[in-house]
């Protein structure tokens, strides 16, 4: 289903009396919730989202709910670190949920630590980056963008603004992922049957010795060269949030696609010189202003995303549907509840899912769950993928 843009001058006084309101509810709740995301150079829209919920519920040092931590930049190499972080929030004796988005790779092990220190501590866990039956061993409840329906999806979506090639950029750790693995193979089918040519491109990772700056440097003088050779009716994807500007700025400096991103904030900000600080963070004048600067690139009808940020609602979302569970408004299993939990942070849009099913077992998962919402392209609008029933055959793939 549609998401519809809502008028944020008519909000506003609900939302600020709405946040005023739960700031002033967390003063009397006897619980705090940990929320664990990436910093604002590696993910900034999930460190968005914990900020949101601070906003809402105030943060603990303020005498509110929200207790948030970053972990390191360099995680893979600092996966100690970040273990020990997590581990470190269940030494507050009045934490009761702990939320981590991304849940990057140590997050399994982290969960493990503290269950064994505090049953009585909920665990949430956002786009996952280790095997999906390590982390549903380990947490109450996973969330992943719905990369199945997606693989298919974005190629849909691709072709429908004129693609002729798309090419995948990405590096051998996130292809060492099952979930990321798995979409890449389901846009590859989705390419055949669709009549476009898939290419894969490799890119440095940003956690290895060249950072994010050298990995961002290779994404800005590889774009040119990958145009002319692939054209410009060629449709761009990176899996990575830190490669996703300076792609955007390259592939519309250059004349070629962008079909999807999961979210406005993801890339198109800095890669469109965005001054996005009259927007009052309100999603539906990000993606106007995003949009007017698009189409005055010449991109009109070749760069999409979604309305609202999968990183700042998934943050958020978890955030939400931990203090609903706690305050015994909603159960850990209610699906229904999970997604009016993120429906709180994306006014005027409902969000589409399903179970996260096993590939090797076909079994679905009791505490896994995969979302995703329409598509918007600059310039032309939504293209309704919410409403498109992804051929079977695509969930069998692995």
């Amino acid at each position: 289903m549609k998401c519809k843009q809502w008028i944020f001058a008519l909000l506003m006084v609900f939302v600020m009396t709405a946040g005023l309101t739960g700031f002033a509810q967390a003063q009397t709740r006897n619980y705090h919730i940990g929320v664990v995301t990436g910093t604002v150079s590696q993910a900034e829209d999930d460190l968005r989202g914990a900020e949101r919920l601070m906003e809402e519920y105030g943060a603990v040092a303020d005498g509110g709910l929200i207790q948030h931590v970053t972990y390191p930049d360099n995680f893979m190499n600092e996966m100690e670190t970040t273990i020990s972080q997590i581990v470190a929030l269940s030494d507050d004796p009045l934490m009761k949920a702990i939320v981590v988005n991304q849940a990057v790779p140590g997050t399994t092990e982290a969960f493990r630590r503290v269950r064994e220190r505090r049953a009585d501590i909920l665990l949430l866990a956002g786009e996952p980056g280790e095997d999906p039956l390590l982390i549903e061993s380990a947490a109450d409840l996973a969330v992943n963008s719905d990369f199945v329906s997606r693989g298919y999806l974005i190629i849909w979506a691709a072709k429908q603004i004129g693609a002729k090639t798309f090419v995948h950029v990405s590096f051998p750790r996130h292809m060492s992922y099952e979930l990321l693995l798995r979409r890449r193979l389901i846009m590859e089918e989705a390419c055949k049957d669709l009549g476009v040519t898939f290419v894969f491109e490799s890119a440095p990772d940003p956690t290895s010795d060249v950072g994010i700056a050298g990995a961002q440097q290779f994404i800005l003088e590889k774009v040119p060269a990958w145009i002319e050779k692939y054209g410009k009716d060629t449709a761009f994807f990176t899996t990575n949030d830190a490669q996703a500007e300076p792609l955007i700025k390259q592939v519309l400096a250059y004349g070629a696609m962008y079909p999807d991103s999961d979210s406005p904030l993801r890339g198109y900000p800095g890669a469109l010189g965005a001054d996005l600080s009259d927007t009052q963070k309100d999603f539906s004048l990000i993606v106007k202003k995003l949009e007017e600067i698009v189409i005055a690139k010449g991109g009109k009808g070749r760069f999409g995303t979604w309305a609202y940020s999968m990183g700042v609602s998934t943050t958020a979302g978890l955030g939400e549907f931990a203090r609903r569970v706690l305050d015994g408004e909603a159960d850990i299993k209610d699906f229904d509840a999970l997604l009016d939990a993120f429906g709180k942070f994306t006014p005027g849009c409902k969000w589409n899912g399903t179970q996260y099913t096993d590939s090797n077992t076909a079994v679905p998962a009791e505490n896994h769950y995969l979302l995703y919402q329409d598509i918007y392209v600059f310039g032309k609008g939504y293209l309704g993928t919410t409403e498109l029933e992804v051929p079977e055959k695509y969930y069998a793939i692995r």
